[in-house]
């Protein structure tokens, strides 16, 4: 529906029109030239010119046309495939095919009443059913809470999940959904009637250990179904292609309902990553033997930093610091104050002196031991430090106090920061991270500082430094020129459940100030030595000039090698000023790898080694839940079905009065002015005009 609007009164309508048929009158009527004409042509002469005077008069008051339009979306029916090992497990391929088949005839159905979107889920959430079932894990809530930020605002009518009911990621469905408010059918796959199976449930293991150490291995062992039999626990080895058995270990089943937990001890006798393997002996008559083994891997370290705090006084960053550092094995920490400190600093690796120089305490024997033997230092200047002494013993930054007091400061990321790498979800959220409290001084870094992060106090961004780090005279150092980090490690618990991200922060702090000077012109480093089988391995490379500019104009090449010998030949993606290279997602197993660069004629290489873990999470679990599934149907006000009642889910789905259509309106206004079809209109009119005064002698 169109209407027309006016941005001046209607009336003046009638003068447009008055001004046409005036000016038509003198030119046909009071005009002598057309006289001896039929009065009924100088009538159509004068009515054409009457209406394009009119048009045009009335084009010059700019009116508006305002048309509504009306749209009608289908509510939208999410279609969501478990595509996990486990579902496969319990399916011969005739069934698979069968209801593979039922579930396109599904989706072709609703598709003609609803707007369709089909999911598989397991790993990740990704568009689309491929019923190949190869995740390596179930994660339902994942699944729900991408729904919920995905569809919350669209007219979503139902979600259509079909799965065993198994999970081993993500929380429990039953809560994570709470937000949805639409139905939510379920498709219950898989058997729920306990089978005989022997199983490895769980194995507990750290993941790193140290060249010498005993570490704990702890085993949970489940039964179904299986009293009186016996079976042993052993633990291999497995070096290259070949399994050396360590250990056997006999148990009895007692119950028919079995569970016990053994602990084993191993030995770290060799540094790099070492590959065991820990299995039950089969019994017979078992539903499944691919749950009797397990394969794990732990990284055995040849070196732990010893990290000393050393504090002028209590503080709460004092635990900050320790708690977030100690949650890497390769890190021990202790917490000294300076006041009675006896202790030997050459017996550490990295030092951190909170709010020393102090006012109170100069701390000058420490301030001497640190120059004379070049001990990697980080600083923390507080309300009690003695600023004019600090600028003398680090040249980093300098802090010239303005006046008693102090200003809350934030940390803002410094763009230009190369040193090391901050994580895009740690530039976000350090903006936010409550103020630290930093005296009131003028800050300046130094040429051999490199800011890491700036100071926003209040709402003004400045170059003042917060956190400064650098290598003067080979030595590596930072300076973090406040205090109160304890609150960002709060901070980051209340945002995200966890202290991953401020861990992040101070153990990168430590790790570049702690790490010894690398002189390799090539390097090549990984994120981690261990990677889980369902995820691509990343490597980065960088490569330095004789003046140890970083550069990347040669190409560099990487060979991976399996244990088996395999090759894998990569050349590494330019990436800045470094090389990046996904070497995608490969098989399990021990790997080695070599990478060159040639820099000035000269061949440059650099060697090391990684290692895939299997993911058996979906072997470990085989009953199916059904009565998660009907608990979280009923919750939705939807239905659980089985896979022979699939085709009574579009009937299901129509009989809920909240699935129904919307419509949508909207306003469109434009100038009439525009409209191409008044412009022909009055070329037209014109035109006819012409002709008729040109046919009648006249001009």
């Amino acid at each position: 529906m169109e209407q027309i609007s006016f941005q001046y009164p209607a009336w003046w309508l009638i003068l447009c029109l008055a001004l046409g048929a005036g000016g038509a009158a003198l030119l046909y009527f009071r005009d002598q030239t057309f006289q001896e004409q039929p009065t009924w042509v100088r009538w159509l002469m004068a009515a054409v010119r009457t209406i394009v005077i009119a048009l045009i008069a009335a084009l010059l008051l700019s009116p508006l046309i305002k048309s509504l339009n009306t749209e009608v979306k289908k509510p939208i029916v999410l279609v969501a495939q478990d595509n996990s090992e486990s579902i496969a497990a319990e399916m011969t391929d005739e069934q698979r095919e069968q209801y593979k088949l039922a579930m396109e005839q599904l989706q072709d159905k609703l598709g003609n009443d609803y707007e369709l979107k089909a999911y598989s889920f397991g790993d990740e959430v990704r568009e689309g059913i491929d019923f190949s079932y190869t995740d390596k894990v179930s994660n339902i809530s994942q699944f729900l809470k991408e729904v919920y930020d995905l569809y919350s605002n669209q007219n979503l009518g139902a979600v259509i999940l079909a799965s065993d009911g198994i999970y081993n990621e993500g929380s429990n469905p039953v809560y994570s959904g709470n937000q949805l408010g639409i139905p939510v059918f379920t498709v219950a796959l898989g058997d729920t009637t306990p089978k005989k199976d022997l199983a490895l449930r769980r194995v507990f293991h750290n993941k790193i250990a140290y060249l010498g150490d005993k570490f704990s291995v702890q085993v949970d062992i489940s039964a179904l179904n299986c009293a009186g039999a016996n079976s042993v626990l052993s633990v291999y080895k497995v070096d290259g292609g070949s399994a050396r058995k360590l250990q056997d270990i006999p148990f009895a089943i007692g119950t028919n309902d079995f569970f016990t937990t053994q602990e084993i001890v191993l030995d770290a006798d060799k540094a790099g990553v070492q590959r065991f393997r820990v299995a039950v002996q089969s019994l017979s008559g078992e539903a499944t033997t691919l749950n009797n083994a397990k394969e794990i891997f732990i990284d055995v370290l040849d070196a732990r930093q010893k990290i000393l705090i050393l504090a002028n006084a209590p503080h709460p960053d004092l635990s900050a610091l320790k708690q977030a550092l100690t949650t890497s094995k390769n890190y021990q920490v202790d917490i000294r104050y300076i006041n009675g400190f006896t202790g030997n600093l050459a017996d550490y690796d990295v030092l951190i002196l909170h709010q020393l120089p102090g006012l109170n305490n100069d701390a000058t024997g420490i301030l001497n031991q640190i120059q004379t033997k070049n001990i990697p230092t980080l600083f923390i200047v507080g309300a009690q430090t003695n600023l004019s002494l600090l600028n003398r013993v680090q040249p980093l930054v300098t802090i010239q106090a303005s006046g008693p007091g102090n200003n809350e400061v934030q940390g803002l990321v410094a763009p230009d920061f190369n040193l090391f790498t901050v994580s895009e979800d740690l530039r976000k959220i350090i903006s936010r991270f409550p103020p630290l409290v930093a005296p009131f001084a003028d800050f300046a870094a130094s040429g051999t500082g490199q800011p890491l992060l700036f100071q926003r106090i209040g709402r003004i961004d400045t170059r003042y430094p917060l956190i400064v780090l650098g290598s003067p005279n080979n030595t590596r150092m930072g300076v973090i020129c406040a205090e109160g980090i304890w609150k960002w490690r709060l901070y980051d618990f209340l945002d995200n459940q966890n202290h991953d991200l401020s861990n992040e922060l101070i153990g990168k702090i430590i790790q570049y100030v702690g790490l010894k000077e690398d002189k390799r012109r090539f390097r090549v480093s990984l994120p981690k030595s261990i990677f889980n089988e369902n995820e691509p391995v990343i490597l980065d490379a960088e490569l330095y000039n004789e003046n140890y500019e970083l550069v990347n104009d040669p190409d560099a090449t990487i060979t991976i090698r399996d244990e088996e010998g395999k090759e894998y030949n990569s050349t590494f993606n330019k990436a800045g000023n470094a090389y990046t290279l996904s070497a995608g997602i490969l098989p399990v197993g021990n790997y080695t790898f070599q990478a060159f660069a040639n820099s000035s004629g000269q061949q440059l290489t650099f060697s090391g080694q990684f290692s895939v873990q299997p993911i058996q999470l979906e072997l470990f679990e085989t009953t199916a839940d059904h009565g998660m599934l009907r608990l979280l149907s009923e919750q939705f006000d939807g239905k659980m079905v089985y896979p022979d009642q699939i085709g009574a889910l579009p009937d299901l789905i129509s009989s809920k009065n909240s699935v129904k259509e919307v419509i949508y309106s909207s306003t469109k206004t434009r100038a009439a002015i525009n409209l191409k079809w008044l412009f022909f209109l009055l070329l037209f009119l014109l035109t006819v005009e012409w002709f008729l005064r040109r046919y009648l002698g006249a001009y």
